[in-house]
């Protein structure tokens, strides 16, 4: 990690005094871009199907959003002022962006989201608001106006179609320049509003609800359970009241639900499935003329391989884990599947064919490919 992008501070200095206690401003974070996304790219990507983006105007004191994908045409009809268009997940579409994503790897990928793009020109804005995760802002050319407050009494605009607080108190204001960053805590209420034609590059951490995790933990648990009784009362009596349900009848379900157990290893599993499953709007393309196994094995080791800007792979002990996915590896091959992982890539090197037949499978699903990126 550069240190500059957290203002000089470590790692561990920044996580002790500063992650979700509060916020921070950084001068001159980022200068290392590649290069720049403009807007006619941010539109490019804003006409795709699996591009989640949305179009925020704010005329006559209302608010108007559109959901893309849109037509480049729609861009032409807008004013010079007063918009926004926000574009999620540009790491899956281009390499630099997914480097960037990436250099928060001091944070473990379970709590890394997406890197999201905004531009607007002067006076865009999505109005005072805050998010229940963390998250980065980065400036990208342009400036910007940022005021912030700790106040999270979450009194939104009831009729409008984004989370605008109605009443908002600026306690700090500060003017992003060009490789400027803010983090923010959860709920910490901010404002921007574009004095430039500029770019926001939101840095975005997972924070999903209780109420999120128990439901899918669920699912998770009825396609695993095997339960094989059937109902049944062969010491059933007459009733007088048969629309009534009767003490009977609930204490054989209740009987039923106690089955309902799981142990650690279950939950280690549903982690590893759950926080590498991808978002619904994204899917893997498998090659089109896929290498036999020999053919991906040679190439493999003299170029290397490196996982799709759109995978996620995780491992918890022995387990690995790619894309919602379980993924079978002999022991051998564990330690180097977990660098993988961790750095994204592998390097040209001689690999032993337990690692290699790993590496085959997801190569042959679209999850990784031969050579360098």
């Amino acid at each position: 990690m550069n240190k500059q992008l957290l203002g000089g501070l470590t790692a561990e200095q920044f996580l002790t005094d500063y992650w979700q206690k509060q916020p921070l401003l950084i001068r001159n974070a980022w200068q290392d871009f590649p290069e720049l996304i403009d807007l006619p790219r941010l539109i490019a990507l804003a006409q795709q199907d699996d591009v989640e983006s949305r179009l925020i105007e704010r005329r006559d004191e209302r608010w108007l959003v559109e959901n893309g994908p849109f037509r480049a045409s729609r861009f032409d009809r807008l004013p010079e002022t007063d918009w926004t268009v926000l574009v999620q997940s540009v790491n899956h579409h281009v390499p630099h962006i997914a480097d960037l994503l990436y250099e928060f790897n001091f944070l473990p990928y379970t709590r890394l989201d997406d890197l999201m793009i905004s531009y607007a020109p002067p006076g865009g804005t999505v109005g005072p608001h805050y998010d229940s995760y963390d998250v980065f802002l980065l400036q990208v050319g342009g400036k910007k106006r940022w005021q912030i407050s700790s106040d999270d009494a979450g009194n939104f605009i009831e009729d409008a179609p984004i989370r605008v607080l109605r009443d908002f108190s600026s306690e700090q204001e500060w003017i992003l320049d060009h490789g400027d960053m803010l983090y923010l805590p959860p709920k910490y209420a901010h404002y921007g509003v574009a004095l430039e034609p500029g770019m926001t590059y939101s840095i975005g951490f997972r924070a999903p609800t209780e109420q999120e995790i128990v439901g899918k933990f669920l699912e998770y648990l009825q396609d695993e359970l095997r339960l094989t009784g059937v109902y049944g009362d062969p010491e059933r009596q007459p009733t007088a009241r048969p629309g009534e349900i009767d003490l009977a009848f609930v204490g054989k379900i209740e009987s039923m639900l106690t089955q309902l157990t799981w142990t650690d290893a279950d939950v280690r599993k549903f982690v590893g499935r759950y926080f590498t499953e991808p978002k619904p709007h994204v899917f893997y393309t498998a090659p089109d003329e896929a290498l036999d196994f020999d053919e991906f094995a040679e190439q493999a080791q003299a170029q290397g391989v490196y996982l799709d800007l759109k995978s996620l792979m995780l491992y918890e002990g022995e387990q690995l884990f790619i894309n919602g996915e379980e993924l079978e590896a002999e022991a051998d091959a564990v330690e180097t599947l977990r660098r993988l992982a961790d750095s994204r890539r592998l390097p040209a090197a001689q690999y032993d064919d337990a690692v290699l037949e790993a590496l085959y499978t997801c190569y042959d699903y679209g999850y990784l490919h031969v050579g360098k990126i």
